[in-house]
C-alpha cells in the first residue's frame, strides 16, 4: 500500500546497534557535508538511539503532574485516559510515517508532504511547527532557570551546613553556565548525534521512578499525610489535567527526521520505533501516576518530586535528574525548530519525487544536512539568543505557552497527520478503512484544539495564571 525505503527485510535490535557511531563526525559544525544522493542511501541511526531520541522528546517534566491527573478522575479513568491519549498519539506517528515513505527518498518532512497534500498552505504548517518548538524551548531552558537555585539549596543541606554562596542561588547564573553545554549541542545537524543525551536523560528518568515506588513502600519521614484513594472520582480538575496527558506524548516534530536517519527505515522498523517510545512513555506515566497517588492520595501536588522532603539527598538527586532531563530536552526542540524555519524562509521551494534510477532531485529535507554552514549557524545561533535572551529577562510565560504549546501540539499530533494521510490515500479502496480513521483523527485534533483554546482563554479571563506550558 505503501513504497519503503531501504533494505526488505526487518532486522533485529542488536544489528541496529552495530552501526550506533557510524559517521558521527559529520554531525558537528565545520565538517564537510556534502549533499549528494548516494550519501543518504542508507540511514545510519540505529533502532536503539531512534527509540531513545523519541522517547526522550516525548518524557518531559509534564510527567511530575500525572498523580495528580490520576487525583481528578481516580484510579482507573486516569490510567484509561492515560493510555488512550498515548495509543492516539502513536496512531498519528503511524500515519506520519506512512506519508514519510510517499516522499522523496529519506527526505521526508513536514514541508515535503504538505507539499504533496496542501502545498498553498506549507509554509503556514512550518511556521506554526517553528513556533511551537520555540515555546517548548524557552519553557525549558526558564524551568531550569528556577529549579538550579533549588537543588543547590537542597545539596548543600545535605552535604554540609553551609549556606551556598549568594551566585549559586541565582538562576539566571545557572543558566548562562548551562547555556556552555547547550550550544554545542544545538549545533549537531543529525538527530541521531543526541542519542548520547537521550541515554543520559531516560536514565534520569529511571532514577525518577525509583523514587516514586520506593517512597511508596517505604516512606520518607516528614512526608505529607496522605488523602482519600478512590477507583473513580470526577472532579473538576479533570478539565486541566486531560490536556496535560494529551499533549504528554508530543514527539510528531521529530518523527521525519528519525525516519530520514534510521538504518533500513521499512515500515516494520518504524512501527517498532513507534511502539517502543510511546509504550515506554505510557508506562513510565502509568508508574510514576500510579505510586504517586497511592502514596498521597487526594492531598497529591502538580510536582509529585516536590512532594518529598527535599533535606534527602535520595530526593535532591531526583531533583538534579529532573534538571538534567529537561536541560537535554533543549537539543531536540532546537532542531526541528531551526529546519522549520528553514523552509519558512525559502517557501518558494517545491518537493519533486525522486527518479526511480536516482538522479539528483530538486529539493532538500527538513534535516539540516543539506544546509550550508552558514544558514546552518545563523539560524542556530538566532534560536539560540532568542530563547536565551527571554529565558533570562522573563520568569512567567505560561500563559503565551499554553496557548502555543496547546494548538500548536495539537495541530503536529492530530491534525496534520490526520488530513495528510487522508489527502495521499483518497481514492485508494485498500486504504478506505485508515482514511476514515485519519479523518476521525484530524476531528479529534479539532476537537481538542477548540476545548484547550477555549479553556485557556477561560483562564485569562477569570483565573490566575497557574498552568504549565504544554510538552
Amino acid at each position: 500500500m505503501v513504497n519503503t525505503y531501504g533494505a526488505t527485510n526487518t532486522s533485529s535490535l542488536a544489528e541496529a546497534v552495530d552501526d550506533e557511531d557510524t559517521n558521527e563526525h559529520t554531525a558537528f559544525l565545520g565538517d564537510t557535508i556534502t549533499a549528494k544522493k548516494d550519501d543518504r542511501a542508507d540511514g545510519h541511526a540505529s533502532i536503539i538511539s531512534s527509540i531513545s531520541n523519541l522517547a526522550n522528546t516525548i518524557i518531559g517534566s509534564g510527567m511530575l503532574t500525572f498523580p495528580l491527573a490520576l487525583a481528578s478522575a481516580g484510579i482507573l479513568p486516569g490510567m484509561l485516559t492515560c493510555v488512550l491519549s498515548g495509543s492516539i498519539a502513536a496512531f498519528g506517528l503511524y500515519l506520519l510515517s506512512l506519508c514519510a515513505a510517499k516522499t522523496p527518498h529519506r527526505r521526508s518532512s513536514f514541508f515535503a508532504v504538505a507539499q504533496m497534500t496542501f502545498p498553498r498552505a506549507a509554509v503556514f504548517f512550518d511556521a506554526a511547527i517553528a513556533t511551537k518548538c520555540f515555546g517548548v524551548s524557552i519553557s525549558y531552558l526558564i524551568i531550569i532557570k528556577g529549579l538550579a537555585p533549588n537543588v543547590v539549596s537542597s545539596l548543600y543541606h545535605n552535604l554540609s551546613d553551609a549556606e551556598p554562596p549568594a551566585w549559586m542561588q541565582n538562576g539566571r547564573n545557572w543558566l548562562a553556565i548551562f547555556m556552555v553545554i547547550l550550544i554545542p549541542l544545538a549545533f549537531l545537524r543529525r538527530l541521531d548525534s543526541l542519542r548520547h543525551t537521550s541515554y543520559v536523560a531516560l536514565f534520569s528518568v529511571v532514577y525518577l521512578l525509583i523514587i516514586v515506588v520506593k517512597c511508596y513502600f517505604w516512606p520518607l519521614q516528614d512526608m505529607p499525610p496522605a488523602g482519600e484513594i478512590r477507583l473513580v472520582h470526577f472532579t473538576p480538575n479533570f478539565v486541566s489535567t486531560f490536556p496535560v496527558q494529551v499533549f504528554a506524548f508530543t514527539c510528531a516534530q521529530n518523527l521525519f527526521p528519525i525516519y530520514n536517519e534510521v538504518k533500513s527505515n521499512t515500515q516494520p522498523r518504524m512501527n517498532i520505533i513507534i511502539g517502543s517510545a510511546i509504550g515506554s512513555a505510557t508506562l513510565t506515566y502509568q508508574v510514576i501516576a500510579v505510586f504517586g497517588y497511592l502514596t498521597f492520595g487526594t492531598n497529591v501536588g502538580a510536582n509529585i518530586i516536590a512532594m518529598y522532603p527535599p533535606t534527602s539527598l535520595f530526593v535532591a538527586i531526583g531533583q538534579v535528574a529532573i534538571v538534567i532531563l529537561v536541560l537535554f530536552s533543549y537539543p531536540l526542540q532546537v532542531h526541528p525548530c531551526r529546519n522549520c524555519l528553514d523552509k519558512v524562509f525559502h517557501a518558494g521551494e517545491s518537493v519533486k519525487p525522486a527518479d526511480d534510477e536516482g538522479a539528483e532531485v530538486e529539493t532538500d529535507d527538513h534535516g539540516s544536512g543539506d544546509m550550508s554552514h552558514t544558514k546552518h549557524t545563523i539560524l542556530t545561533l538566532a534560536i539560540i539568543a532568542a530563547t536565551f535572551t527571554i529565558a533570562y529577562l522573563v520568569d512567567d510565560l505560561k500563559i503565551v505557552l499554553s496557548f502555543v504549546g496547546s494548538t500548536g501540539s495539537t495541530t503536529i499530533s492530530f491534525i496534520l497527520p490526520g488530513l495528510f494521510y487522508w489527502k495521499l490515500s483518497r481514492g485508494d479502496e485498500n486504504s478506505r478503512v485508515s482514511n476514515r480513521a485519519a479523518l476521525a483523527l484530524a476531528a479529534y485534533g479539532a476537537f481538542i484544539f477548540v476545548i484547550c483554546l477555549g479553556f485557556n482563554i477561560y483562564q485569562v479571563v477569570h483565573l490566575p495564571a497557574s498552568a504549565d506550558p504544554a510538552h
